[in-house]
Formats: structure tokens, C-alpha cells, sequence
């Protein structure tokens, strides 16, 4: 017997871009259904939690050791995002970077004093790079760890892109004083979490352990989702690259490797946060080698335990090899969990089918490649750039100001 759920906007499949924009879209004021077909909140980017359930996960065999603590102790990220950044004041000092910050900082595109003979629809960023005279060292930390690029082939664009990030990075910074980036206690599972609860405020409904049956289309286009035998008609859906395969392309695999350590990374001044980037020219490889450790410090590990997590897009035919230079950083490591996952993207945009698609994770460990995706996939749905003051003012007509 089929049951028909009417009436919904939208329904979503997955997590975080599908949680964060079902959020986004009931502040709006549409109809939301958010189903998964997991029993816990994240999906790929979940927190484990016990360590028991990491072990299971990884078919590693026996239990954690006792020297590991209480397996409750850890929230440990598959997939790790919202990272923290210690130990940038060497360069800062250095004169050259210093004039080229306040270059930076300074810079208005619609104020033609502060471009300093830089058109910036026209100027490459290497160009803007020799105009500095800035060190090989310097231009791979600025745009791999500032600007977050994964590769050099922003160098021969128009340098805008590229200040506008680096303008993100030093405003973030002077706002949280030692780190640009924000991480939540208890893991990155907190963050689809808070966004389910900010849709279920406005009407939004949730539902876990839902297997997906099919999804429902007529003369192209989506009309519901179906599970256990029932159908929740919808308008539009967001779902991630595993429910609709044939909608999907393949573009590459990324190696992650899970590090269980009791130690800090060597000359981090004993930091229990940190994120390093290995610029891919300085390692002979096409992509950067990331590395986020976060500790018992943010709740997710036992006291006195270190998680450290490695990540790069895969190039070779022998992935751990890949990765070594990041992974000699870390010894001693107690336990390591390794995953090469696929990579996705949408070969459907969702403009006939009303099936809108999020991009896989890529190798990453800052939110920005994904911030870009929810902004893409909302403006497919709408027609319109997302604008978070719109949303502030609607949440503060329900919350009030100070909220």
C-alpha cells in the first residue's frame, strides 16, 4: 500500500550542504522534509562517536586499548572542516608581506587610489606577486593557506578572486584573534545538527533511518521520494551525489587517513589545534597535502589524545605513498584509519529535473570549497544569490535582535 505525503516544497537527502540549505530554505518559509538514510546526523561527514564504533567502521579488528579511555570520550570527524591556524607571525614581520598586506587591506575595486596601478579585472596575481617582489615561500603561503587555493592555476587569473580571499582570511583573523577559523565542541556532527534544529523552529520536518526506495519522477522531473512503501510528494529536491547516480559524473578519489596520536605535531609550539598545508610544488605533486589535528581540548578525543587528520586528492595508483610527507609529521601514531572515497559532481544542474545536487568532499580541511557549493546549489533553485542579511532579518522577526 502506498501512502502519498503532500504538500512539501522540498525534500532533502543528506547532510551538511542539504542540512545547512534545509535551514536556509525554511527561514524562507518553505515547506521542508529532511530524510537520511542513517541513524545519526553528518553522514560522510559525521562524528563517531564511540571509538568503538570508528574501530567497527574501519573493520579494524579488536577493541581500542585502554590507554585510548572511555570510548563515550571521543567525537571523532570523517570528514574534518571549520579548522584553527596557529603560528603566522614570522611572515607577518617580514617587510615585503607587511606592505602587501596593508595593500590588501586597503584595496577597494571602486576606489581607483587604492589599486596602486593594479587593474583588477586584468592584473594576474602573479603579476601582483612580482609587483611585491614576494618570495616563492611567501606567494605558496598566501595562496594556499591564505587564499585556500588547492592548486597554482590562479596565478594567470584576474587577481580580484584572489585579494577578495585574502581580505576573508585578515578580517577573520582580526576577529578571532589567533585563528581565522571556528571548530565546534564535540565535532563538525554539532554543525548539521544546529542547522536541523534552526529548520525544525520553522516547520521543518526530520526523519533518520529512512531507506530511500526510489525517487519519483514524471515527464522529467522530480515529483516525490519514495520510502517503506510511502511517497512524500515534493517540488524540488537536494540530495547528495549516492542517491542519484545516474545524475552524477566521477572526477577524481580522495585518500583520508585518521591519526590517533598522544603528542602534539612536532614545532607547532604544542598547539591542540593546528591545520598545515603542503603546497603542491614543494612535494612535486599537482594537488596540496592538508593536515587539521584537533585534540581533547574540543571534546573529541580522551585527555591528553591528539586526532589528526590527512588528506589529498588522489594522483598515483599507491594513495598512502601520496601522503607520506604529511604523515612523517605525525609520528609516533598510535592508530591510523585510512578511506579513498570518490569524488562526485552534478552532470544535471536541476533546471527541468528540480533535483538539485551537491558536489562530494573534496581533500580540503576549510569550509570554503563548500560554502561555494550551498551558495551554487541555492541560487540554481531560486534564481538568486544567497543573501544571509535577508535570513538575519527574518530569524530576528521571529527571535528578536539578541538572538
Amino acid at each position: 500500500m502506498c501512502t502519498e505525503y503532500c504538500g512539501t516544497d522540498g525534500a532533502l537527502l543528506r547532510f551538511p550542504q542539504e542540512c545547512i540549505l534545509s535551514g536556509i530554505m525554511s527561514v524562507k518559509g518553505k515547506k521542508v522534509l529532511h530524510m537520511d538514510r542513517n541513524s545519526y546526523y553528518g553522514a560522510e561527514s559525521a562524528s563517531i562517536t564511540p571509538l568503538e564504533d570508528l574501530y567497527k567502521r574501519f573493520n579494524i579488528p579488536g577493541t581500542p586499548p585502554e590507554s585510548m579511555g572511555k570510548g563515550r570520550d571521543w567525537n571523532v570527524d570523517l570528514i574534518p572542516k571549520f579548522l584553527m591556524a596557529n603560528g603566522l607571525m614570522g611572515l607577518f614581520e617580514k617587510r615585503r608581506f607587511r606592505k602587501f598586506l596593508v595593500f590588501v587591506a586597503n584595496f577597494d575595486q571602486n576606489d581607483p587610489k587604492t589599486l596602486e596601478g593594479v587593474d583588477p579585472t586584468k592584473t594576474t596575481m602573479r603579476e601582483v606577486y612580482k609587483k611585491f617582489d614576494l618570495g616563492q615561500d611567501v606567494i605558496d603561503f598566501t595562496g594556499h593557506a591564505l587564499a585556500l587555493y588547492r592548486t597554482d592555476d590562479y596565478l594567470d587569473h584576474p587577481c580580484l578572486d584572489t585579494i577578495n580571499r585574502i581580505k576573508l582570511y585578515s578580517e577573520s583573523l582580526a576577529r578571532y584573534g589567533k585563528s581565522p577559523y571556528l571548530y565546534p565542541l564535540y565535532g563538525l556532527g554539532e554543525l548539521p545538527q544546529g542547522f536541523a534544529r534552526l529548520s525544525a523552529i520553522y516547520g521543518g520536518t526530520y526523519m533518520l533511518n529512512k531507506p530511500i526506495e526510489e525517487i519519483v519522477m514524471e515527464n522529467g522531473k522530480i515529483v516525490g521520494v519514495k520510502s517503506e512503501g510511502e511517497i512524500a510528494r515534493c517540488k524540488q529536491l537536494i540530495c547528495d551525489p549516492s542517491y542519484v547516480m545516474d545524475h552524477v559524473t566521477k572526477v577524481g578519489q580522495v585518500i583520508r587517513v585518521i591519526c590517533i596520536m598522544n603528542h602534539p605535531i612536532k614545532n607547532t609550539s604544542d598547539a591542540n589545534s593546528c591545520q598545515i598545508i603542503i603546497p603542491q610544488n614543494q612535494v612535486n605533486r599537482k594537488h596540496d597535502i592538508y593536515v587539521c589535528m584537533i585534540s581533547y581540548a574540543h571534546n573529541v578525543a580522551a585527555q591528553g589524545k591528539y586526532v589528526a587528520i590527512v588528506s589529498t586528492t588522489v594522483e598515483t595508483s599507491d594513495p598512502e605513498k601520496e601522503i607520506k610527507p604529511a604523515l612523517d609529521l605525525l609520528e609516533p601514531v598510535e592508530q591510523k584509519f585510512v578511506s579513498i572515497s570518490d569524488q562526485y559532481k552534478p552532470t544535471d544542474l536541476g533546471r527541468e529535473s528540480q533535483i538539485f545536487i551537491s558536489r562530494s568532499y573534496d581533500a580540503t580541511t576549510h569550509f570554503e570549497t563548500t560554502c561555494d557549493d550551498i551558495k551554487d546549489i541555492y541560487k540554481r533553485m531560486t534564481g538568486t544569490d544567497f543573501d544571509f542579511a535577508e535570513m538575519e532579518r527574518k530569524k530576528n522577526d521571529v527571535f528578536g535582535d539578541d538572538q
